[in-house]
């Protein structure tokens, strides 16, 4: 994982902002060149799980960074993707625009899981872009292991 600044600040901006999708190769094999060797993370998973973006947030940015990411970690590592059962079912202002005390409970209650059975008593990576202060990831993994599965480990391409 890098840290979210200079280059890859900017790098990640224009994947998001730009619409750059192409980058989600690039970016899901900086993970698997960096975190690939990390047995605690890769061994015994069952799926990856992208962080779901509301739908309309969706639809304006044209498609989901966490997904594009998610299916290259998929297409490198033979872990299945599941995609779209964890789903983002109220639309909340962009974490990037509050103040870190703030973000944990702009996202409370944000995320449910659809057709829980198929995750159920699973290990599950989690999948997103950038993590800052963690807000997403937990509300996130909170959703998922109310859903039954087992066990929930995370992934971004940088930190802050």
């Amino acid at each position: 994982m890098a840290r979210y600044e200079g280059v890859v600040k900017d790098i990640i901006l224009i994947y998001k902002y730009r619409g750059f999708e192409i980058l989600a190769r690039g970016l899901g094999d900086f993970i698997i060149r960096n975190l690939g060797r990390e047995e605690d993370l890769w061994s015994g998973l069952e799926a990856i799980v992208p962080v779901p973006l509301h739908p309309a947030k969706e639809r304006s940015r044209g498609f989901n960074q966490a997904r594009l990411l998610a299916r290259r970690l998929a297409q490198r590592t033979n872990v299945p993707l599941v995609n779209r059962r964890l789903v983002k079912v109220r639309p909340t202002p962009a974490q990037t625009s509050l103040e870190a005390r703030d973000r944990e409970t702009n996202l409370r209650g944000s995320f449910r899981v659809r057709k829980p059975a198929e995750l159920a008593g699973k290990v599950v990576l989690l999948v997103d872009d950038v993590c800052t202060t963690g807000s997403t990831l937990r509300e996130c993994s909170k959703a998922l292991r109310r859903a039954g599965v087992k066990e929930v480990r995370a992934v971004t391409v940088a930190h802050a």
